[in-house]
C-alpha cells in the first residue's frame, strides 16, 4: 500500500479517535497511533494534527484564519441569557471523512433550541459554500445575533453584507474559545460518531443523502434532556 494510502488511513484514524477524544493533544495521539500499529513520530503526528486543526479541545479543520481586509466585530454575548429562538444563531465548519478524502460540512444552529437550521455540503471552501447555507438560514426568520468563528467564508462582504441589515449584531470567535460553541461541537461528535462512522460513506452524494436523513432525525425526533426531553424543532417553533 502505498504512501497516500497509509497517509489517509492515519488521517481517518486521527478524525476518528480525536471526536471520541478530543482532550488528547499530539503526545497522547502519537501513543494512541503507536498502540494500533503505526509507526509514527510526534512530529508527524503533530504535522498531521495542524494539517487538519485538531488542537486538543478545540477541533477546528484550519478554517479560523479571517480573510484579508476584514476586521472582526467585538464579542458581544458576555452576560447574555439565550432564552428564546432567533435570539442568537450560531455557525460553524467541520470535515467529513468519506471512503477516499474528506469534504466539509457548514452548519447553521439556534442556540436556545439547538435547532440546525440550514445545513450546505462542500469539497471545497469557497465562498458560495457560507452564503448558501446562510441564505437557508434566514428563510426561517432573522437573529439578533449571529455568532462564527473567524474563518474567510464567514468574514468576506459576501457573507456578512448578508446579516448586517437591520442592526443585527455579528460575532466573530477568535481561536481559544471553546466553551462558546459546545452545542455545535457535540453536534459534530454525534454526527460523526452515529452517522459517518457507521456508513463510512463513499461520495458526496451518499453522505448528503445520509446527513439529510440523519440531521432531520435529531431535529424532528430527538429528544434532549436539556430541552425537557423535546425535540429542537418543538423548541424552536415553540
Amino acid at each position: 500500500m502505498g504512501e497516500g494510502a497509509e497517509h489517509l488511513r492515519l488521517r481517518r484514524w486521527l478524525d476518528e479517535q480525536y471526536t471520541a477524544t478530543p482532550f488528547d493533544g499530539v503526545r497522547r495521539m502519537t501513543a494512541w497511533l503507536r498502540s494500533q500499529g503505526y509507526a509514527v513520530n510526534r512530529k508527524r503526528v503533530a504535522r498531521l494534527m495542524h494539517r487538519r486543526g485538531l488542537d486538543a479541545l478545540y477541533p477546528k479543520p484550519r478554517l479560523s484564519q479571517p480573510a484579508s481586509g476584514h476586521t472582526l466585530d467585538p464579542y458581544l454575548l458576555r452576560g447574555v441569557t439565550v432564552d428564546r429562538g432567533n435570539q442568537g444563531w450560531r455557525a460553524d465548519i467541520t470535515s467529513i471523512r468519506l471512503q477516499a478524502g474528506f469534504v466539509y460540512l457548514l452548519a447553521v444552529m439556534d442556540w436556545f433550541s439547538r435547532y440546525v437550521l440550514s445545513w450546505a455540503l462542500s469539497i471545497t471552501l469557497d465562498l458560495s459554500f457560507g452564503v448558501e447555507a446562510l441564505a437557508q438560514a434566514l428563510g426561517h426568520g432573522c437573529p439578533a445575533m449571529f455568532k462564527t468563528d473567524q474563518g474567510g467564508q464567514f468574514t468576506r462582504q459576501a457573507f456578512t453584507a448578508r446579516l448586517k441589515p437591520g442592526g443585527l449584531r455579528i460575532r466573530m470567535d477568535g481561536r481559544g474559545r471553546a466553551l462558546d460553541h459546545g452545542f455545535v461541537e457535540r453536534l459534530w461528535r454525534t454526527v460523526k460518531q452515529e452517522d459517518v462512522y457507521v456508513h463510512d460513506y463513499q461520495s458526496v452524494q451518499d453522505a448528503r443523502q445520509g446527513l439529510v436523513r440523519y440531521l432531520g432525525f435529531d431535529n424532528e425526533e430527538r429528544l434532549h434532556q436539556a430541552l425537557g426531553d423535546r425535540p429542537p424543532a418543538a423548541v424552536y417553533r415553540g
